[in-house]
C-alpha cells in the first residue's frame, strides 16, 4: 500500500486524532459562515470594486482571510490578535518580569496568552476605526455613507466581537495540535477565494496574455518548490551519549543527532511581517484630519508611502528576515537544550557541555537562518518584481497567498505525522 495512503487510513483509525481533525474542519466552516454576515449599511458591490482596484486593500483582504471584501462581522480577521502577540513577545524580551513568566513553562504561557487576549481588544478597536476611515476615504462615501455616532460605535463593537470570536476559534484549533489555528484561519480564507479567482481568469482569458499566464505558473512553481525546500531543510548536529555502567547493567554510548531547521518559524514570519506593514497606515488614519498641521501632514505621508510598491517590497523583505530571527529567538532556547543534553549525559563531539554547547548551537542557528531568512524573503518579493514587469496588480497578492498556503499545509502535515508517531504507529 502507498505510504501516504497508509498514513491517511491511520489518521482515521485513531479516534482522538480523527475527532480533532473533524473539530478543526467544523470550526473552519463556522469561520467561513460568519465571514458572509455583512455589517448593515455597507454597499457590498461598491466594496468589491474598491478592493479589486486597490493593491493595499487587497493585501488587507488576504490577511483577514478574505473577510474584508464582504465587510463581514469578522472583517478584521485575526490581525489584532497577531499584533497583540507581537507586542507581548517583544515586551517579553525587554521586561524581566515578563521573561520570568515565560520561563514558568505551561503556566507562564497561559498567563502570557491571557495578556494577549486582553491586549487584542484595544488593538481591534484601533484597527476597526482605521479600516472604516480608509474605506470612507478611498471610496469617497460610496461604501459607507454618513454614519451617526451610534452607527459608528455599533460597527466598531461588532468588528471587535468578530475578531475575538476568531481568536477563540484559533486557540481551540491550536489546542487540537493538528495545525496552528491563526495560520489555518488565514489559509481557509485564501482557499475559499480560489474557485472565484479561477472562474474570473477563465472568463477573461485572452490568448495574447498567454506569456504572462505562463510566467505566473512558473512563479507559482518556484515559490512552492522554494518554500518546501526551505521548510524541510535542516542541519543535523551530532550528539553522543556517554556510556555508563550500573552494577551488571550498562547503557548510553549511542550516537544520534539534533535537527536544526533552516526555517524554524514556518509561515509565522510572513504573517508577522505583513501585519507590521499594514499597521502604520491604519494608525495614521486617526491623525489625517488632526488640527495640528504637522501631525496631519505626517499621517498623510505615512498613508501615501505605504502604497508605494518599492517601499513596500523593501519593507517586506527586511521584515521577513527580522521576524525569522525574532520568532526563532522566541521558540528556540539553546541554553535549555544544552542543559537537557548535559543532564542526560549527552554532548556534541568537540564541544564542552553546558555554556559552550549553548553558544555553539546559537552560532550554528544564526548561520543557517541567514540562508532560510533571505531565501524566504526573496520568494516573498519575487511575485512583486514580476508584477512590476508585467504591469499586473494582483500577482503580489497571489504570491503572498501561495507562500502562506504551502507553508501552512507543510506545517499541518508535520503536526499530524507527529501525532501519529507519538502514538507509536509504524509509518514505514
Amino acid at each position: 500500500m502507498n505510504k501516504n495512503l497508509k498514513k491517511f487510513f491511520l489518521i482515521w483509525k485513531v479516534k482522538e486524532l480523527r475527532n480533532s481533525i473533524l473539530v478543526v474542519l467544523g470550526l473552519l466552516l463556522l469561520f467561513r459562515a460568519t465571514s458572509h454576515i455583512p455589517i448593515p449599511g455597507v454597499d457590498v458591490e461598491a466594496l468589491r470594486r474598491l478592493f479589486a482596484s486597490n493593491q493595499y486593500l487587497g493585501l488587507l483582504n488576504v490577511f483577514s482571510g478574505g473577510t474584508y471584501q464582504s465587510f463581514s462581522v469578522t472583517a478584521m480577521g485575526v490581525g489584532p490578535y497577531i499584533t497583540a502577540s507581537i507586542v507581548i513577545q517583544l515586551l517579553t524580551m525587554v521586561i524581566p518580569r515578563l521573561e520570568e513568566i515565560q520561563k514558568d513553562g505551561e503556566a507562564g504561557q497561559r498567563r502570557l496568552n491571557q495578556y494577549m487576549r486582553v491586549l487584542t481588544v484595544p488593538f481591534a478597536a484601533l484597527q476597526a476605526y482605521g479600516v472604516i476611515q480608509i474605506l470612507r476615504q478611498s471610496s469617497r462615501g460610496a461604501v459607507l455613507g454618513t454614519l451617526s455616532i451610534f452607527q459608528f460605535a455599533t460597527i466598531i463593537i461588532a468588528m471587535i466581537a468578530g475578531s475575538m470570536f476568531l481568536m477563540w476559534i484559533g486557540e481551540i484549533i491550536s489546542e487540537k495540535k493538528v495545525g496552528n489555528g491563526i495560520s489555518l484561519i488565514i489559509f481557509a480564507g485564501i482557499i475559499s477565494r480560489l474557485p472565484a479567482t479561477f472562474q474570473q481568469a477563465a472568463s477573461t482569458f485572452d490568448p495574447s496574455q498567454i506569456i504572462t499566464m505562463v510566467s505566473y505558473v512558473l512563479i507559482g512553481v518556484v515559490t512552492i518548490a522554494g518554500v518546501v525546500f526551505i521548510t524541510e531543510a535542516q542541519r543535523n548536529i551530532p550528539v553522543t551519549y556517554a556510556r555508563f555502567v550500573r552494577g551488571q547493567s550498562s547503557g548510553g554510548g549511542s550516537t544520534t543527532h539534533l535537527p536544526l531547521r533552516v526555517n524554524m518559524g514556518g509561515v509565522i514570519p510572513i504573517i508577522f511581517a505583513v501585519s507590521v506593514i499594514l499597521f502604520p497606515p491604519l494608525v495614521a488614519q486617526f491623525f489625517m484630519h488632526a488640527k495640528t498641521l504637522w501631525l496631519a501632514n505626517a499621517a498623510s505621508w505615512v498613508v501615501t508611502v505605504s502604497q508605494n510598491r518599492l517601499i513596500y517590497a523593501i519593507s517586506y523583505f527586511v521584515l521577513v528576515i527580522f521576524f525569522t530571527y525574532f520568532y526563532t529567538a522566541v521558540i528556540f532556547h539553546p541554553e535549555q537544550i544544552a542543559e537537557n543534553l548535559q543532564k542526560q549525559g549527552g554532548y556534541v563531539p568537540g564541544i564542552r557541555p553546558g555554556v559552550p554547547t549553548a553558544q555553539y548551537l546559537q552560532f550554528v542557528t544564526n548561520r543557517i537562518l541567514v540562508v532560510g531568512a533571505v531565501f524566504l524573503a526573496v520568494i516573498a518579493v519575487l511575485p512583486l518584481a514580476v508584477s512590476q514587469l508585467t504591469g499586473t496588480q494582483n500577482l503580489v497578492i497571489g504570491g503572498t497567498s501561495l507562500l502562506i498556503v504551502v507553508s501552512v499545509v507543510i506545517e499541518t502535515v508535520q503536526q499530524i505525522e507527529a501525532q501519529l508517531v507519538m502514538r507509536e504507529y509504524d509509518l514505514a
